[in-house]
């Protein structure tokens, strides 16, 4: 088992990496300060690892709300289920939420529990490879709206962070391959050695080899831990992690929230960034066809939808947290493993990796 800090001081909290942790109550009850819980699922996810959680909670007064399962129903519509939940059952401001699924879950849990009562305590026990290494570390929770995904949210750390590789087990190929491609991200933006690494054992990750997926978690996780530490709120380094997140999102909203999964539209974001980097003379043709060489073999998109133009991508980008003062903002490579946020942006060449990635 390993064991990762989050360091934000007073706000710290681990991440607990390893298998057959869900069913042992020492790694969550240190992390929940009153009597009562209220977990929220989908209706994939119950049938599978509920009651296992519930077995670990003896003692606490446990309420359940199980949500719809997709990325469609990521709304503040589906969130008031929630409130809804803890409302009918008194829950106090002692409560503690936890998130049993992937990061749609996670993120309305989060974001949930940071309304409620003006803030009540979350733990986050991720369900998916992708929520592991991405959405159930640093406290982004929120929303999706029809003009912009994860438009409406806050900033809202968990208590702790429980990822039971063996979870992992039921998770489809797809959604495996999703994970990856955020994997992926953290050699690209910061971790070269890992990139390298992936190069080599991306085919290990493929077939749910234990031992290489629980490395990458750590690895991905560490990463991740270090520049959340160093900048919560995204005020300056933590925006590399948005590597290919912008053109990603574009996608994910143009062909309407879950049709694309999440890592999916990440992946041809990301070579859609590593491709405009190459044309600022930034990383080398031979980088740029390994990055997308990468993304193949880990069964992953490398390309735009053929029905969206260079125009519809524009509208969309522009709806983006990282455009400040009317300025699109991108993450680029200005190496391999040394990702940078410019919005000195040539719109030719942007032109150009529109045309060449579609």
């Amino acid at each position: 088992m390993h064991e990762l800090t989050v360091d934000l001081g007073d706000r710290s909290y681990p991440i607990y990496i390893g298998e057959h942790l869900l069913g042992e109550s020492r790694w969550l009850q240190p992390h929940i300060p009153g009597k009562q819980v209220c977990i929220v699922t989908n209706e994939t996810i119950a049938p599978l690892y509920l009651s296992r959680l519930k077995a670990s909670l003896d003692g606490y007064q446990i309420h359940t709300v199980i949500l719809p399962d997709g990325e469609s129903f990521k709304t503040l519509e589906v969130v008031n289920r929630i409130f809804d939940g803890l409302l009918e059952s008194r829950h106090n401001r002692t409560t503690t939420l936890i998130a049993l699924g992937g990061g749609v879950v996670g993120d309305m849990t989060g974001f949930a529990a940071a309304c409620y009562q003006r803030g009540v305590g979350f733990i986050q026990v991720p369900t998916t490879l992708l929520a592991m290494v991405d959405s159930s570390v640093g406290g982004k929770t929120g929303v999706n709206h029809p003009l912009g995904k994860n438009m409406i949210g806050a900033f809202y750390q968990p208590y702790c962070v429980l990822a039971d590789m063996t979870l992992l087990g039921s998770l489809p190929p797809r959604e495996l391959s999703a994970g990856i491609a955020e994997i992926i991200k953290y050699g690209l933006i910061s971790d070269y050695p890992f990139f390298e690494w992936l190069e080599q054992n991306v085919d290990r990750l493929l077939v749910g080899d234990q031992e290489a997926l629980a490395y990458a978690v750590e690895r991905s996780c560490r990463n991740k831990a270090e520049v959340v530490a160093a900048d919560e709120h995204e005020g300056g380094i933590r925006a590399i992690l948005n590597f290919g997140h912008t053109f990603g999102h574009a996608i994910e909203t143009a062909q309407g929230y879950g049709n694309w999964l999440h890592g999916e539209a990440v992946a041809a974001g990301m070579v859609m960034a590593a491709d405009l980097s190459w044309r600022r003379g930034d990383i080398s043709a031979d980088e740029l066809a390994r990055v997308r060489d990468l993304l193949v073999r880990a069964r992953l998109p490398v390309t735009a939808p053929d029905d969206m133009t260079p125009a519809r991508f524009v509208e969309l980008m522009g709806v983006d947290k990282k455009v400040l003062d009317g300025r699109l903002r991108l993450v680029l490579l200005e190496a391999m493993g040394n990702a940078v946020v410019t919005s000195d942006i040539d719109t030719d060449l942007l032109a150009e990796t529109f045309a060449a990635c579609r």
